[in-house]
């Protein structure tokens, strides 16, 4: 390929852009580096259901500096940590409505829904009367979201644990599991699991961590779930995210794509210098498992320009450390 004076300025734009004015980096290009190869996916981000991002001018303009997938966060703005309802069935559809009309007009797809989770709407819990509720109100929303006629359905495995229960949890979280897996499959959407933040078993001395916190607990839930049910992969949650991602293979469905040093809740942007992510080793096995949905970004960024050309210098440094 040429090597030309331009192309390596392009290289070095690139990098400023996504390097986030941080001097720290571990993605440092080759000032010889081969031609700029675009890379194999799309580029999406999450943004929240109730805010500007979701206004037609928001979106035509990540629309237009690459951005061709979203993923709805927020869905707290319908229900509150108690599972209530803050707004009548008809007030949902109506901001739904909205906002899938915004997208379709912008050129930009409804890839997935982040659906509600927290102490008490966890899907593990152990009060059958609660947990069923649990999965009462995730149905009635999942029927209400098929508006937007997502791609994917995001559930949390569970909140953090009573010591000592995880075992009835895994229990739980599979009866609640197999059920909305049914209702997702009505708005012929797949529904996915994903991975939490777990670095060492105790939250504190009165809390276990969440279900699926290691490689080897995600495996042993997902073995027992119907293979109609997906994984996803938060790479912020989870050190060495691609030994789970070649764990998971074939049923790996979305993801979430930001830096993190797999102890806290980081969301760095990826080009930011400051986890401890090796997207070398990502890369490649997102490329191992042939995964083929989009790039979703669930981190810090000024700017949604900044994402494609983030996604674009990783790619190609992982190209250049194959070479």
């Amino acid at each position: 390929m040429k090597r030309t004076a331009l192309l390596t300025v392009l290289i070095f734009v690139t990098f400023i852009t996504c390097n986030s004015g941080t001097e720290e980096s571990v993605n440092i290009p080759d000032p010889v580096a081969p031609e700029i190869q675009d890379p194999p996916l799309k580029v999406g981000y999450s943004i929240p259901i109730g805010g500007s991002k979701f206004e037609l001018k928001s979106l035509k303009y990540a629309k237009s500096v690459g951005v061709d997938y979203v993923e709805v966060s927020g869905i707290s703005a319908f229900i509150d940590g108690n599972r209530n309802f803050k707004l009548s069935e008809a007030e949902i559809s109506e901001k739904l409505k909205w906002a899938k009309k915004n997208a379709d007009e912008a050129g930009i797809e409804i890839w997935s829904i982040h659906m509600p989770f927290g102490e008490h709407i966890d899907l593990s819990l152990v009060n059958e009367t609660d947990r069923q509720d649990v999965v009462a109100k995730h149905s009635k929303l999942v029927e209400l979201l098929g508006i937007l006629k997502p791609k994917i359905i995001l559930f949390h495995p569970s909140y953090y644990l009573g010591l000592n229960e995880r075992d009835l949890r895994k229990v739980q979280f599979i009866k609640s599991a197999n059920a909305l897996n049914e209702k997702v499959k009505e708005i012929n959407a797949t529904m996915v699991v994903e991975n939490m933040l777990g670095p060492e078993l105790l939250r504190d001395s009165n809390r276990e961590r969440p279900l699926l916190r290691t490689v080897q607990e995600t495996v042993e839930v997902m073995s027992r779930l119907p293979e109609s049910i997906g994984s996803a992969i938060d790479m912020n949650h989870i050190k060495n995210p691609e030994e789970l991602i070649m764990a998971m293979g074939s049923r790996l469905k979305s993801l979430h794509i930001a830096d993190g040093t797999g102890l806290q809740e980081n969301h760095f942007s990826p080009c930011s210098g400051k986890g401890k992510n090796n997207w070398t080793l990502i890369l490649e096995a997102l490329e191992k498992v042939e995964f083929k949905g989009p790039f979703m970004f669930e981190s810090a960024y000024d700017d949604e320009k900044e994402l494609l050309g983030c996604y674009r210098l990783l790619y190609n440094n992982y190209l250049r450390s194959t070479k």
